[in-house]
């Protein structure tokens, strides 16, 4: 090659170079869709091998994208499961729950939507909010905010036509899309109420008409721990908790147990069905190639098991959940694939960071998702993760403990004297055999109990109780005294 030759080579490739590099720079961030259900158990769709639940959308999710085959949450509880998503903290550091002040304006100072909206996102926020920020925050957080909460599930429309809440939440979305500049990328937090039952109507789960009549021509198999014998295996003080009350309320008889967990099926699908149409609309208004979707429930759900219903505690129904992430710039090689580590909801905020290239604030606790995405795991990602249930309620008793890849640990530390479990996830699924007592484990479970000490001292230390709200009369009167 002459030297001109060369010269003229290297200029080209220069070039190239620089233009790549100008291309990337000023390409668009990703568009973000976080979409998160409420009380959706792990297995509740197709593609987790549900046999009888119809969720192709959710089924689509995973065929487009990494679904998480070991997710969960660190406290079973939407106030405080919501308010790790958001901030990527763990309860005993956000030290946000029911009947507790709103979150710290340092921890909403570093959730992901403000983090987001100051690096340039148009950031929307549709559904159940299921936490409390002090005033004014919620214009920090989101440019577009529009909460929607349940009870009741359908909702009166100006023409005096109702609509389930599952489908205002899509007409919101449209919403929110319609809003947003083609040039500025966008999150959109779309947060379902659904399927979480109406508690105070008899039917418990309400869905929508357009969900009539699925599942009427199946029968649900009834889980094995329902029986009593199970029940009767129980810690005393669990018997008469808050799991068992709303165990009557749904599932104590036969007839009723169909029609309960039919209901919750309908509802998923209901939830299911307005994922496809969100998609659609994505696909249509030419979105749909340059946004990440993010798919999770805030806690997991009993649907009998051990005689319980709901969530709270540290067993796997409570919380195990499902989560699926759709990156539209994954090769399509690698789509469809499943991840067997943990992941969990602290790892939400700093994986949408991650994506949006927003720096992960220090104090966040999760991780980026990312590089298991990318099949690049870290070679020290966790293999155990700290779990803790702090709401203070007289019959849902407070827990702390440990999940590990195959054991769980359970302490009840409010109980006098503490009561502990043991459980082996390899030969103890259903978590029915507590080998606390069981000399052969006693090496394991003084680790299990040294490691919990120990994540639990690095997130706050020993719970010390929530300091009360102050009463809004009381708060109100201080806040005019300040002013003087």
């Amino acid at each position: 090659m002459s030297r001109m030759s060369r010269i003229l080579s290297c200029a080209i490739f220069l070039a190239l170079s620089l233009l790549a590099r100008l291309e990337a720079a000023s390409a668009k961030p990703p568009n973000i869709l976080f979409i998160l259900t409420d009380d959706q158990r792990w297995n509740a769709m197709g593609c987790a091998g549900n046999p009888i639940i119809k969720t192709p959308n959710m089924d689509g999710l995973a065929k487009d994208g990494i679904r998480f085959r070991q997710a969960f949450v660190t406290t079973a509880i939407c106030a405080a499961s919501r308010a790790s998503l958001f901030t990527g903290l763990y309860e005993r550091t956000h030290r946000y729950t029911f009947g507790t002040p709103p979150i710290q304006d340092a921890h909403t100072d570093i959730s992901y939507p403000v983090q987001l909206k100051q690096a340039g996102y148009r950031t929307g926020f549709v559904g159940k909010f299921g936490v409390g920020v002090n005033q004014g925050r919620t214009d920090d957080m989101f440019d577009y905010f529009q909460p929607l909460n349940r009870s009741p599930y359908m909702k009166k429309m100006p023409d005096g036509s109702e609509k389930h809440l599952t489908d205002i939440v899509f007409d919101k979305a449209v919403e929110f899309l319609g809003t947003v500049d083609k040039d500025k990328p966008w999150c959109l937090s779309l947060n379902f109420n659904a399927p979480h039952a109406e508690d105070n109507d008899p039917r418990q789960y309400i869905w929508p008409k357009t969900e009539d009549g699925l599942y009427d021509n199946v029968t649900i198999p009834e889980v094995k721990t329902m029986a009593p014998e199970y029940f009767e295996a129980n810690p005393e003080f669990l018997k008469t908790s808050e799991s068992r009350v709303r165990y009557h309320w749904r599932f104590d008889e036969t007839g009723k147990y169909q029609d309960m967990v039919k209901g919750y099926y309908r509802m998923i699908s209901g939830v299911d069905r307005v994922i496809g149409q969100v998609r659609s609309e994505l696909a249509k208004r030419g979105m749909a190639e340059n946004t990440v979707i993010v798919f999770m429930a805030d806690n997991g759900y009993f649907l009998g098991e051990r005689g319980f219903a709901d969530k709270w505690y540290l067993y796997e129904h409570s919380v195990r959940v499902p989560m699926i992430i759709v990156d539209p710039k994954l090769p399509s090689i690698r789509r469809g694939e499943t991840v067997d580590l943990m992941a969990l909801n602290v790892d939400i905020a700093p994986t949408i960071l991650s994506y949006a290239g927003v720096k992960v604030p220090s104090l966040m606790q999760g991780h980026s998702l990312i590089p298991l995405i990318n099949g690049k795991a870290p070679a020290d990602w966790r293999t155990d993760f700290f779990y803790e249930h702090l709401f203070d309620r007289h019959n849902i008793p407070k827990s702390e403990g440990l999940r590990t890849e195959r054991w769980s640990y359970i302490r009840w530390f409010e109980q006098t004297p503490v009561v502990e479990e043991l459980y082996d996830h390899q030969t103890d699924y259903e978590e029915v055999n507590n080998l606390l007592n069981d000399p052969a484990y006693a090496k394991v479970l003084a680790q299990m109990r040294q490691r919990t000490d120990q994540l639990r001292d690095s997130y706050g230390g020993v719970f010390k109780p929530w300091p009360k709200p102050e009463p809004k009369a009381k708060a109100k009167k201080a806040k005019a005294k300040a002013k003087e």
